[in-house]
């Protein structure tokens, strides 16, 4: 008899452990793009398919950082940044994408400069080297004939940049910000103007990836991870209010101000994804790359092929 009971109480020991839910630590920003994450974790999507999720607010220069030390097995970030990443011995791949700027991130310039030439010479606050506002400024300038080396960089996060626009900071001609600090700028139109965004330049666009470790030992939680996502998207279509609501007070906005910062977006359903992963990402990928390597952000291109991996999104 006793041993029929220490034989239930193992069973029942073995399938408590089991049961419980897997850990991950992922590093993001208070970027809207990201949000649909925090509303997977509020909301219980993340847990309803077995994860214990800790979300942290990690800016995207030390991200990377957080994952080589083992700190997060996971992250939120834009497509090129994960070619810098594991360019600089940080392996990670992409599983699925989170979404696509359209006007969510821009170049806000003093009243009197008319076009992005014009900045020849001229001081620009944006993110460090490796960061998506660098790269933007670096695509944009090389678009209008300019590299990064025709202007002065001052290394100025996000909502800093945009906050000393707005403060009409001197010596600061120009600022690389995105949603929701591009919306206090458009909002006061008098410190400065939004000369350029990602409607004229589509490409900033968003992925979450992790470790080749975590991939490989937590397959069915990285399943877990992506179906998760997609379940905060189709909430967010479902219940728009309290979703707007939910991801507005993890970046103290109220429902309706974070509403009108994600008009500037598309975060990206299943279908969407599978689409961009079978062209889109790899060619942006190169060019990306390619253009990493003029500016001198990496010395060499990373294996390509090892970036993505599309198990996930099916």
């Amino acid at each position: 008899m006793k041993s029929l009971i220490a034989l239930a109480a193992a069973s029942l020991l073995a399938s408590s452990v089991f049961a419980q839910d897997t850990k991950v630590a992922v590093g993001i920003s208070g970027w809207t793009g990201f949000a649909p994450l925090t509303l997977a974790k509020e909301a219980g999507l993340f847990k309803k398919h077995g994860l214990d999720v800790t979300i942290r607010k990690i800016p995207q220069k030390d991200r990377h950082l957080a994952i080589a030390s083992g700190d997060i097995q996971c992250a939120a970030t834009t497509v090129e940044t994960w070619v810098v990443w594991n360019a600089n011995g940080v392996a990670t791949t992409q599983i699925f994408q989170l979404d696509k700027s359209y006007g969510a991130d821009g170049m806000v310039v003093k009243p009197n400069i008319t076009k992005i030439a014009d900045l020849k010479g001229k001081t620009v606050a944006a993110s460090a080297p490796g960061t998506a506002p660098y790269f933007t400024l670096a695509w944009m300038l090389k678009k209008n004939g300019l590299s990064v080396k025709d202007v002065k960089v001052v290394n100025l996060e996000p909502q800093a940049a945009a906050n000393a626009m707005i403060a009409g900071t001197d010596g600061i001609d120009a600022a690389m910000t995105y949603e929701p600090y591009l919306g206090a700028v458009r909002a006061k139109p008098e410190a400065g103007k939004i000369i350029a965004t990602t409607l004229d330049y589509p490409m900033v666009m968003d992925t979450f990836g992790c470790t080749p470790k975590f991939l490989a030992e937590n397959p069915k939680a990285a399943k877990a991870l992506a179906d998760g996502y997609f379940d905060a998207v189709a909430m967010i279509k479902a219940d728009p209010k309290k979703s707007f609501e939910i991801m507005g007070a993890d970046v103290k906005q109220s429902g309706e101000a974070f509403e009108k910062s994600q008009a500037y977006l598309r975060w990206q359903d299943r279908e969407a994804n599978q689409k961009f992963f079978a062209g889109e990402h790899a060619a942006f990928s190169k060019e990306a790359a390619d253009l990493l390597l003029e500016v001198g952000i990496i010395k060499a291109a990373p294996d390509m092929a090892k970036l993505a991996d599309t198990r996930f999104i099916k």
